[in-house]
């Protein structure tokens, strides 16, 4: 596999300070919005906040595909956790985890695209 690093070139890509703002935001939208009280919806809030956090961090120091990967899967676990988990009925924790899971999962498709068109095109 192609050295990921050097088709990304020096420049940091916005899908990894798109996931980190929504990482941030998720976790404190426990507390902004007041869900904090159910703790299922909060718990959710601040581990994927912080995975999709870390991940981000991670990718704007040292990229690598793989870190687009465990943050699509866990955007998507944040979009899915209320109906899976059964806090669908608050609505503030249902349309905060569904729509920044959204956001970040799409934010990690467009690099994962990206890096795998960069990696075609050098092949040619």
């Amino acid at each position: 596999m192609p050295n990921e690093t050097s088709l990304r070139g020096a420049e940091k890509n916005v899908q990894d300070w798109i996931s980190l703002v929504c990482g941030a935001l998720l976790f404190v939208s426990p507390w902004a919005l007041g869900f904090a009280g159910d703790l299922t919806a909060a718990r959710t809030a601040w581990v994927g906040g912080i995975v999709i956090g870390v991940m981000a961090i991670a990718a704007l120091v040292q990229f690598a595909e793989w870190e687009e990967w465990v943050t699509l899967v866990v955007g998507l676990a944040v979009a899915v956790s209320p109906w899976v988990l059964g806090f669908a009925a608050l609505h503030y924790a249902l349309a905060v985890c569904v729509v920044l899971g959204l956001i970040v999962a799409l934010a990690s498709v467009t690099e994962i695209w990206a890096v795998r068109q960069s990696a075609a095109i050098a092949r040619q």
